[in-house]
Order: structure tokens, then sequence, then C-alpha cells
């Protein structure tokens, strides 16, 4: 079997992202590439499987290196993870179709999380684009795509390790039962009146302070909400502190 080539370029990653190898080159947590003259940092890191929204500083020969650079021979690329945490876009979250629970979620905390099921990934990329918002996806490939102005691979396997990972990744100020969660439209206080007649009898008895979306018309109270967003908000906490890797 013949040995390494000298003068491959080695993209090393910090044990953070080393579940985005292919599992045959985790334990190392390195891949060697061959050498490509045209090849930049960029390029490399992405060969390697590691989207470029996932990439903080990248070390070469004890300097950091822009992602245009193009490394000589033998190289090592030592990358580390994006800082955390990271601002967010003035326009907000925009979530691909496999994250709705996600997205509903981030709502009932007050954060502007845009969603739709019949989205496919060029449409994705216009609307981040167009409305500055940080595209959420699973998709590593989608993250890739040279167009896409800012992205974050979400981890978990279920909404409440999402949800954890997103408030750990990004820098958030909930602001609860502040936005719709079936349409993303802001809520603004509504009088008793002007609902009255949307209500269930025993709503509208023990119930006197309303919001409405400004977009749906869907009419929203604190109660069993306050309780449900003081759950969320404690289980996240306590699943960032434990949040893994996934294993993919």
């Amino acid at each position: 079997m013949s040995g390494p080539v000298p003068h491959d370029v080695v993209v090393r990653l910090d044990p953070e992202l080393r579940w985005l190898l292919a599992p045959r080159f985790r334990s190392a947590g390195d891949r060697r590439l061959p050498f490509d003259p045209d090849a930049t940092v960029g390029h490399l890191v992405q060969a390697a499987g590691v989207p470029l929204t996932e990439v903080g500083p990248v070390v070469v020969a004890g300097a950091q290196a822009a992602l245009d650079v193009r490394p000589a021979p033998g190289a090592v690329l030592e990358v580390r993870p994006v800082d955390r945490p990271q601002p967010v876009p003035t326009g907000g979250f925009l979530l691909d179709v496999g994250l709705g629970g996600l997205a509903r979620r981030l709502r009932l905390l007050g954060l502007d999380a845009a969603w739709r099921n019949d989205a496919d990934d060029p449409e994705l990329v216009a609307q981040a684009t167009a409305e500055d918002r940080v595209l959420l996806t699973q998709d590593r490939g989608l993250l890739m795509r040279r167009a896409l102005p800012a992205g974050a691979l979400v981890r978990g396997g279920g909404t409440d390790e999402q949800l954890a990972d997103v408030l750990d990744r990004f820098a958030v100020v909930p602001a609860p039962l502040t936005r719709c969660t079936t349409c993303n439209g802001e809520l603004r206080p509504a009088p008793k009146a002007a609902v009255a007649d949307l209500l269930e009898p025993g709503t509208r008895r023990t119930v006197e302070e309303f919001s409405r979306c400004t977009r749906c018309g869907q009419v929203y109270w604190r109660g069993a909400h306050a309780t449900r967003i003081d759950a969320i908000l404690q289980q996240a906490a306590g699943t960032r502190a434990t949040l893994q890797p996934p294993v993919v």
C-alpha cells in the first residue's frame, strides 16, 4: 500500500468539528487531500466536508490564513470552530423545510423565524439574501452554496436539542409572546371587546389581556403559554450544557 504523498495538504479539524468528517477520518481528526495549485483554503476545508459557516480561524504555519489564500504543497490547515455566540443578521432567522418545529419554538420565544414548507434550496438562498437572514439547516450541502450570505448547521435530533444549539450559537434576547407561532407576524395588544367573539366562553370569563397577530389575526393570551415558555427556556439551558455533536 502506498503511503501519503509528501505534497498532500492536510486539513486538521478541532475536536468540536470532527463529527463533520466521514467516519473513517474522525479518530485522526484530519483529511489528507491532493495538492492543487488552484485550490484555496476555503475550497480545501469544504472538500473535507466542512461548510464554511462552521469555520472560525484557519491557521497555517502558525498564522491565521484567509479563506482565499492558496496554501503551499504539504501545508497543514488547522481549522477551528466558529466563535459562539454569533450576532444575528438584522433580518433574523430563516429555516429550511425540515425545521418547522424549531421555527415555531423560536417564534414562541419572540424571535423572527421565517419558514415555509414549499421552498426549495435556490428559493431559500434568495430569501436569505434578500431579507438579510441567517439560514438554519441540517443540510450541509445547502450551506456550501456560494451565494448564501450566512448560515448555520443546526445540531440535534429533536426540537429541544435544536433549540438549545441555536440559543447557544447566537446572541439572542428572547421576547416571549411577541410573535405569532403560526405565521411569524408581530403581536400587538388587542382590547378584549375586539376579540371576544373569537374566544371560548371560559377564556372570555377568566382572561382580560390579549394580543393579536398583525398578519393573520390569531389571538393570544398568557396563561398556559407563560408556564410553557419558562419550561422551554429552562430545558434549553440544561440541554446546552450537555449537547453533544451528532453521530452522522
